[in-house]
């Protein structure tokens, strides 16, 4: 459950960070964590995936933009692009998690903050990411 707080709190940031136009930095982090009791294991998750997705932002945009056929960026909730760049981010650089893990968080964390019609798009997409980034190897469940 620690993954999942921090994965709800990388959500809060990136959204925060792209309807202020803002740029991720330490002080912004800082900011965030003030008055907020969390433990160093947490903060440090939020922090990684904040900080690789902001910097790879333009290659995960790509990539769901690849995925999301007839949909553009701009037409989705901000709140469902902004879980969608956080689970790509993991999808693409972090090997150490497998995909099912990614995804279903994705789609809990959907459920919690966003709309009934969230959780089967953000699947659809990450799951059309997952099997291009990370094809199953033979003899290997999924």
């Amino acid at each position: 459950m620690k993954r999942r707080r921090a994965r709800e709190y990388a959500l809060q940031i990136l959204f925060q960070l792209e309807l202020t136009g803002s740029e991720v930095s330490d002080e912004v982090l800082e900011e965030f964590w003030e008055g907020n009791d969390e433990d160093d294991e947490v903060r440090e998750f939020t922090g990684s995936v904040v900080k690789t997705t902001r910097k790879n932002l333009r290659e995960i945009d790509e990539t769901i933009k690849r995925a999301a056929e007839h949909w553009s960026l701009e037409r989705m909730a901000a709140i469902d692009r902004n879980i969608l760049r956080a689970a790509t981010c993991e999808l693409l650089y972090r090997s150490d998690i497998p995909p099912s893990v990614v995804i279903n968080e994705a789609i809990e964390i959907a459920r919690k903050y966003s709309t009934e019609d969230s959780a089967p798009f953000i699947n659809g997409i990450l799951d059309k990411i997952a099997k291009a980034v990370r094809p199953a190897t033979p003899g290997r469940r999924k």
